[in-house]
């Protein structure tokens, strides 16, 4: 089932015939799509802001669509422009690759790798990761939100590679595990005397934290649930205390004495060495999580992408 345009059309056209001057309204509409400017996209493509937007009026009336929705700052594409964005960018991407135009010019700072994934594991481990690649030139442009509404992105061309916590289904996106991250069940060490600690839980089961508040990162408690069901074998029948959408402030509240959680265990490794935290539970068989990192088909036009790509690869048996 498709999306529909903005005129209610479902399903994308058959592009014209396409010849040099077609392939370059389609390097600027790219340029537009991806940076959601016409500004922005004509220092991508050399070209003049009016000359960028003649060529893009040029593309809806040969397309006999129109392609971005006039913001106050910059355009928005409408589902059509995704969807040839989803069509045109493996191919002019590796056009460009080829004949040489993906290659920085001298002269010119190479263009930034559109790099997304959750906000914690970007700044916990991806970013430190790439810091050498970054001091050597490598720029990046980095986005950070949840799998699913990014991998879309990553299919439209918005962004090179995304960190996901599920593999994408389907063939049009090339995922490569990366890591598996491992959750605990932790507590400020006064919790954990309060309520007997790990022996007691392993004795008595989970309902000892009956009564200890709950600190996590949506209301519907999807990593605690997980963790219920896996590690106790029953449904997890709890309200949130404290909703935190970002890892990050769930920890901050755990280690203040706000009450329990579960946790990537990568993410408070260091407060879990020195005893600010307390894992209640040392489960033989703990609950994993596998990331991909993923990309669409084909050589990228920046072969920073690959740099940063195989980078990450490297990286990953570490954490």
């Amino acid at each position: 089932m498709g999306n529909k345009d903005s005129n209610g059309s479902a399903g994308p056209a058959a592009l014209p015939d396409a010849g040099p001057a077609d392939l370059n309204l389609l390097r600027t509409f790219l340029a537009v799509h991806r940076s959601g400017s016409f500004t922005a996209a004509a220092h991508l493509v050399g070209l003049s802001q009016p000359t960028v937007t003649t060529q893009i009026r040029a593309l809806e009336r040969r397309l006999g669509r129109e392609l971005f929705e006039r913001l106050p700052r910059g355009v928005a594409p409408v589902p059509f422009a995704d969807e040839l964005a989803a069509r045109v960018a493996g191919p002019l991407d590796a056009l460009a690759y080829v004949t040489g135009r993906g290659e920085p010019q001298e002269d010119a700072p190479a263009a930034p790798v559109h790099l997304a994934g959750p906000a914690e594991f970007l700044c916990a481990r991806v970013l430190p990761a790439l810091a050498p690649l970054v001091a050597g030139g490598v720029r990046l442009a980095v986005t950070t939100g949840p799998t699913d509404p990014l991998l879309n992105e990553l299919r439209s061309g918005r962004h090179d590679l995304v960190v996901a916590t599920v593999r994408p289904p389907g063939r049009t996106l090339i995922a490569v595990p990366l890591v598996d991250e491992e959750f605990v069940l932790v507590a400020a060490p006064a919790w954990a005397e309060r309520i007997g600690g790990p022996a007691r839980i392993d004795a008595e089961g989970p309902g000892v934290l009956h009564g200890v508040p709950l600190i996590t990162y949506a209301q519907d408690l999807p990593i605690a649930r997980r963790y219920w069901r896996h590690v106790f074998g029953r449904r997890l029948n709890c309200r949130a205390a404290v909703t935190v959408p970002d890892l990050r402030g769930v920890l901050a509240a755990v280690l203040a004495g706000a009450g329990f959680s579960v946790l990537p265990r990568y993410l408070c490794l260091d407060e879990l060495a020195s005893g600010e935290l307390v894992a209640l539970q040392d489960p033989e068989d703990p609950p994993i999580n596998t990331g991909y990192l993923v990309q669409r088909p084909g050589t990228p036009g920046n072969p920073h992408v690959t740099a940063v790509r195989d980078r990450l690869l490297r990286a990953a048996p570490t954490w």
